[in-house]
């Protein structure tokens, strides 16, 4: 078995040798159980070597009377690719700086600052707690009178707990949306705003937590407003409900719009 045989071991594992050749390496492997052996460590190093071409092959096979030949060819290849990569790389950031200087200050904006996306989503409905337009008693029965909401205006006080309540209700496309407010409602508590249609259903559409100087009251004289909706319709509607939550769930009543 001469040297010219082991060196068609690395020229046929890159596939680079021609049909002829080839039938002649294969008769030769399947006698020769050190070029099979060989062939057999060569599979892990094609991918590296799957690069060169036949030109660069022919300089290996050289490397019989120029061993130094072979470092040589391979740091060459190394060196190519990693020129390939930097251009790939460079091709890569011009792109980019390109479409930044189209986009301008939409592309700061979308990579530099996500407190734009923050600021996009929408707000869930919380019930807030607002002053009313001037002064107003909270002994006043008919609290809210002054204030401008769309839709039909109902006031309701309960003889047994005391809360009292004004609520606009207005029809809408979507179903029915709700403005409350609320004073004479101490804390601390878990409250919820519960509508209850004709059909007996009911349906939650918001909640919130009383601090301990609760709304409306002589510790804190603000009233509480809050906004909800529902998809119930406004003629499906029975009353709504302002309800307070126990630690165990339980419901009770607070005050209550049943003139609808």
């Amino acid at each position: 078995m001469s040297r010219a045989d082991h060196m068609d071991v690395a020229a046929y594992a890159l596939g680079v040798l021609d049909a002829q050749e080839a039938e002649r390496f294969e008769e030769h492997l399947a006698t020769c159980w050190a070029c099979a052996a060989e062939l057999e460590t060569m599979v892990p190093v094609v991918g590296m070597l799957s690069g060169i071409d036949g030109e660069t092959m022919m300089a290996l096979e050289q490397t019989q009377t120029d061993p130094a030949l072979l470092d040589r060819t391979l740091h060459a290849v190394r060196l190519d690719r990693r020129r390939t990569r930097m251009r790939q790389i460079l091709a890569a950031a011009a792109a980019v700086v390109a479409f930044g200087a189209l986009t301008g200050a939409g592309f700061a904006t979308v990579f530099h600052d996500d407190r734009q996306f923050q600021q996009a989503e929408p707000a869930p409905t919380v019930p807030t707690a607002a002053p009313s337009p001037g002064p107003t008693s909270t002994d006043d029965p008919n609290i809210g009178d002054n204030i401008e909401q769309e839709g039909e205006k109902h006031n309701a006080t309960d003889p047994g707990t005391g809360v009292r309540t004004t609520m606009f209700v207005a029809s809408k496309d979507y179903g029915t949306q709700i403005y409350v407010q609320l004073s004479k409602l101490p804390g601390p508590r878990t409250c919820r705003l519960v509508v209850i249609r004709k059909n007996k259903t009911s349906e939650v559409v918001s909640s919130w937590s009383v601090p301990g100087t609760g709304y409306g009251t002589s510790a804190r004289t603000t009233p509480l407003e809050l906004s909800a909706s529902t998809s119930a319709g406004r003629n499906d509607i029975d009353k709504i409900q302002v309800q307070s939550i126990d630690a165990s769930g339980i419901a009770t009543p607070l005050v209550t719009v049943d003139d609808l």
